[in-house]
């Protein structure tokens, strides 16, 4: 009995070592395949290298992206091409119709990141699991109130008035924990489909006593809408980063890191930031309302000129008619003590130039002002890129081609670019110093004016093209929403599972 317990046993420890020593293997078999399917999988950086582009979603709007007459443009859309082209591949775009859209793209990994100009306290607050790069540009939220209306101090001055927001921003989430926290009779809308240039819209016209937006894109739209003034600041600056889907590939992460780390050390991304918002500023509560007031009565006498003598020197009119505006605010009769005369206020010498017998006739005036322009543009270096080379052409049209070159000289001799207008605009004031001066060809100029003047008349085009564009009442302009969305190149991308019309923004010089 004892014999045969003990042979039971021994065969029982025989059959369970056969068992063990078989799940190991298995195990083991299944780790091996686990690590070899691992090492095979490719990363995110390697499927963008072996497709050969980059899958970017961003929203129209006018810190973002926006088409403008040559193409693509905004912010978020020259970074995300500089990106591309640092990763050697071609950019594919596709525009959200909203944020929600944006969101549930990245949530099912169906693009590589987001360009939306979100910081990440905004996204997080969708969507956790969402990753960030690094950040490259900082935004201020800020409180608008109507002008003429009592001014709030605090956000408890908003307490039991209209208050409208965006949704799905910080402002929304820094709100909601202000609410609970302190403030629980605190109310306000947040608009899920409105532009930020909507919203001051509603502001202006006395729909609402307050709204939250933020910095960068009131400053842009604050000229169309002067009567939406800043109380104060509604919260510490945000900072925007691009949005990752989730996962724990981080091989395009640090990819973006180092690009953004690159840009900020060479002065690329500076040199963005003074392309979209180094001019907003220009206008002041009078001047905007009085260039509103001028477009709607003064500009409709002299718009078919503009835009006959812009056909003939290849020119956009409204930025013919910004210059115009800038020299004259489209007065045909303005003079000058200095002599200049006329819409165009050309100077003697530069009438005769371009055969304008009557510089008092704002036809001649206007084809003569066009005809000048064009021709200080093409004498500009070849070199020099848009939109520099329109720029610095007008500095030209305003202190005279010798100025600009010795002010260009300068900047070199700095160790400035010479061929950006991000530099030159910082060596042209030094014209009006004897230290510089006399180092020069032409000597002694004024050179904060050609500053001046460029900045004024970039401000005027930026609200000329928006007073101007086709729009419906609600600010926008619906597309097919069955269309596909479009690659930087011109290539289209099926999307029909999420559409992606584009709303008309603003866009900039």
């Amino acid at each position: 009995m004892l014999a045969s317990a003990c042979t039971h046993s021994w065969r029982t420890g025989r059959f369970l070592n056969r068992i063990i020593k078989s799940s190991v293997q298995t195990l083991t078999a299944a780790a091996l395949i686990a690590n070899l399917s691992a090492c095979s999988r490719p990363t995110t950086l390697e499927k963008i290298e072996q497709e050969g582009a980059l899958h970017v979603i961003t929203r129209n709007a006018p810190t973002t992206y926006y088409e403008d007459r040559d193409g693509p443009a905004g912010f978020e859309y020259e970074l995300a091409k500089k990106f591309s082209e640092y990763l050697g591949v071609e950019l594919r775009l596709r525009v959200a119709n909203d944020l929600d859209e944006a969101y549930t793209v990245l949530e099912q990994n169906y693009t590589n990141l987001a360009a939306v100009g979100l910081s990440r306290l905004a996204a997080s607050a969708q969507s956790p699991s969402l990753r960030f790069s690094s950040e490259y540009l900082e935004i201020q939220p800020l409180v608008l109130y109507r002008n003429g209306s009592a001014k709030p101090k605090q956000l408890d001055d908003l307490i039991g008035g209209k208050l409208i927001i965006p949704a799905q921003t910080a402002q929304a989430e820094f709100l909601r924990q202000v609410k609970d926290s302190r403030l629980p009779d605190m109310d306000w809308l947040e608009a899920a489909d409105m532009e930020t240039s909507e919203i001051m819209r509603l502001i202006e016209e006395g729909e609402y006593e307050y709204a939250i937006v933020n910095s960068r894109e009131y400053e842009i739209h604050k000229a169309m809408f002067p009567r939406a003034r800043e109380a104060f600041s509604l919260m510490e600056p945000l900072q925007i980063s691009w949005i990752f889907p989730p996962g724990e590939d981080m091989s395009l992460i640090q990819k973006a890191d180092e690009f953004i780390k690159q840009i900020k050390d060479d002065g690329t991304l500076i040199y963005l930031q003074e392309r979209y918002f180094g001019h907003v500023n220009q206008l002041n509560y009078v001047g905007a309302r009085t260039y509103i007031s001028h477009i709607k009565d003064r500009l409709p006498k002299f718009e078919p000129t503009f835009k006959q003598a812009a056909e003939k020197f290849e020119v956009d009119w409204r930025l013919l008619a910004s210059i115009g505006y800038q020299e004259s605010h489209w007065r045909p009769y303005a003079t000058s003590p200095t002599g200049v005369r006329g819409l165009m206020m050309l100077t003697l010498p530069t009438a005769k130039e371009m055969n304008v017998k009557n510089r008092l006739n704002p036809e001649q005036s206007i084809f003569g002002g066009a005809g000048y322009f064009s021709r200080i543009k093409q004498r500009i270096s070849e070199r020099i890129t848009e939109p520099d080379r329109t720029w610095m052409a007008l500095a030209a049209y305003n202190v005279g081609l010798g100025h600009l070159e010795d002010a260009r000289a300068l900047a070199k001799a700095q160790g400035l670019d010479q061929d950006k207008w991000i530099d030159v605009k910082q060596a042209l004031p030094l014209l009006q110093q004897k230290k510089w001066y006399v180092k020069t060809r032409y000597g002694y100029a004024r050179g904060w004016e050609p500053v001046h003047y460029v900045q004024n008349i970039r401000r005027y085009y930026d609200v000329l093209v928006w007073m101007t564009q086709p729009s419906a009442e609600d600010g926008s302009v619906a597309q097919n929403e069955d269309a596909p969305t479009t690659g930087a190149d011109g290539t289209t991308e099926e999307t029909p599972a999420i559409p992606a019309p584009f709303r008309v923004t603003p866009p900039m010089l």
